[in-house]
């Protein structure tokens, strides 16, 4: 009997570590990142012919050096792009393209520029003012954050859902 329950206790540990080789690993944390989110993140431009892009990502770092990583909906890493005050290069498989900013980077990526130095504030839920931006902090806390850019054109909204790890 006492076979038979340690047999069933070595089944359940090597089930177990079956399961966790499957599930997706949490990344560890640059030491020099102060800030990092976990989420998922909607772009829509609304033009003539509507564009969208949505993904998973994880942003850490700060406005003038960081790095954003943006994953499909199964966990498969689509971009990575790393910033700082030179240059900004986005790798995407074996892939690396650089460009003069992170600005210059987004709007190639994108299609639209992205106030990524407010984006940082909004995740931490300060309201700081872009030119033709409204941004939506009141579902902050809950982990929600919504922009909208009016002009110029094109007219653009960002939906933010994320977890605050270490900010």
């Amino acid at each position: 009997m006492q076979r038979r329950a340690c047999l069933s206790a070595l089944a359940g540990g090597v089930a177990a570590l079956l399961l966790s080789a499957c599930a997706t690993p949490t990344r560890t944390l640059p030491p020099s990142a102060d800030r990092y989110w976990l989420g998922r993140l909607s772009l829509q431009t609304l033009t003539d012919q509507p564009q969208g892009f949505a993904a998973g990502f994880e942003l850490s770092g700060q406005p003038a050096r960081g790095e954003l990583v943006l994953t499909s909906p199964v966990g498969s890493r689509i971009a990575e792009v790393t910033w700082n005050e030179r240059q900004a290069v986005l790798s995407q498989g074996n892939q690396k393209q650089a460009y003069a900013s992170l600005d210059a980077l987004i709007t190639r990526l994108t299609g639209t520029a992205v106030p990524v130095p407010a984006l940082f504030d909004w995740l931490d839920g300060r309201a700081t003012a872009v030119e033709g931006w409204q941004v939506d902090l009141s579902r902050q806390p809950d982990g929600r954050v919504s922009a909208v850019r009016q002009w110029p054109a094109p007219a653009t909204e960002l939906k933010l859902v994320f977890d605050a790890s270490g900010s």
